[in-house]
């Protein structure tokens, strides 16, 4: 018999995802356990495996749609039953009243009269793919095919109303949000809502840490890794977090509790060709600046082939982004909720500097650093700030200190 094979709740608190790619076709025969599409979640693309073996007899979703936990992927004939369907090319309509029936419309208030019981949307599959593909809602369309059935004329003739209308002032171009970018605008959104944040900003000297990098990279990419700033950058925030755990916290609503982790977990922000993702570096405190910057450099590569795995992205306690690698100087970073801190990193340029009564050209790194204001004050974080500053402008800290 068919057995509807549903989206499987994927974990993370993940709702829905979008389909990537389908590795089988409809006629396909198909083993227990094997993966049968991608899906691309809020946070990497995963591949779903089949619960049964069977033929697949209707895939239910096609590349690019947007499909809940739940609803039903594609449909398995275990003992070669067929799906159960309409015939192919017949409108779409809703199951047919027994003899002497009248369908009722029915609202939180009761039975609606006549006059308000909605027109059912006559529509062949075929017409309704093509009317998401030029996103028009058939809804809003009268069907000038047989029976009031829309055709894909209608579509069109629709899709150019909107787009004149649109474009009345000038040119437009729609880009559906989803994927990364739509994980993006709602984690924003949820950081914005629910943190009162707070940013100060300040610059360090790091001219001898400068000397350092250039002085060892090249040995260093000998050995296959490129060494960057962020290494350094994660141990001057290890160091002052244990003089400040307030940063390294979250806020539990719920329970009205500050959790202080006494674990150091580092999100690093990575620009991707889908947008900002944020893999964490666990128990940076234990490794050495040669580790990290392997890390970096392993984990920067998967998010950017999107081959980085839900694991890898999770647990992290303070996060940093080092927008100056594209330029710009301050900014007001968002804390990856429900982290209580973020630390951004501007574009390091040359400018006079007093150094012990002398003005000299010096290696400017302007930070900007957003926390919580629920979870601590700003005497703490401009402390906590000055404390980074402290390690990154004499470097010889970071291994005089570390354990």
């Amino acid at each position: 018999m068919p057995y509807d094979f549903k989206l499987p709740d994927l974990g993370e608190g993940i709702t829905e995802g979008e389909v990537r790619k389908w590795l089988v076709k409809e006629g396909d025969i198909v083993a227990e356990h094997q993966n049968v599409l991608e899906v691309e979640t809020d946070k990497a693309i995963v591949e779903v495996p089949s619960p049964r073996a069977g033929r697949v007899e209707k895939i239910n979703k096609e590349i690019g749609d947007v499909t809940k936990v739940g609803e039903v992927l594609l449909t398995i004939s275990e003992d070669g039953a067929t799906a159960a369907g309409e015939p192919a090319g017949q409108p779409e309509t809703a199951k047919a009243p027994a003899a002497g029936e009248k369908p009722e419309s029915v609202s939180v208030v009761g039975t609606l009269p006549e006059a308000e019981e909605e027109e059912e949307i006559r529509a062949t599959p075929a017409v309704r793919a093509f009317a998401k593909e030029h996103g028009v809602k058939l809804e809003t369309i009268k069907g000038s095919g047989p029976g009031g059935s829309i055709t894909k004329e209608d579509i069109l003739t629709a899709s150019e109303r909107t787009k004149k209308a649109e474009e009345q002032y000038g040119t437009v171009e729609r880009i559906q949000l989803k994927g990364v970018r739509k994980t993006i605008a709602k984690n924003l959104v949820t950081s914005q809502q629910k943190i009162a944040f707070v940013t100060g900003m300040d610059e360090a000297d790091i001219t001898d840490l400068w000397v350092l990098r250039e002085r060892e990279k090249k040995a260093i990419l000998r050995k296959g890794i490129h060494l960057t700033f962020l290494p350094f950058f994660i141990k001057a925030v290890y160091h002052a977090l244990l003089e400040h755990p307030m940063l390294n916290a979250s806020l539990d609503d719920v329970h009205e509790e500050i959790l202080i982790k006494k674990y150091y977990n580092f999100g690093i922000a990575v620009d991707t060709p889908d947008g900002l993702m944020v893999p964490v570096i666990r128990d940076a405190d234990k490794k050495s600046i040669l580790e990290l910057a392997s890390e970096i450099q392993e984990l920067s590569v998967k998010a950017r082939e999107r081959k980085i795995r839900l694991e890898e992205m999770k647990s992290g306690t303070f996060t940093i982004t080092n927008y100056g690698h594209f330029g710009g100087m301050f900014a007001t970073p968002i804390i990856n909720y429900p982290e209580s801190a973020i630390l951004g990193a501007g574009k390091v340029s040359e400018k006079p500097w007093v150094r012990d009564g002398q003005i000299m050209i010096r290696k400017a790194l302007p930070l900007s650093l957003t926390f919580d204001h629920r979870v601590t004050d700003g005497v703490d974080a401009a402390k906590f700030l000055t404390k980074i500053i402290t390690y990154l402008e004499d470097p010889a800290l970071l291994f005089v200190e570390s354990a």
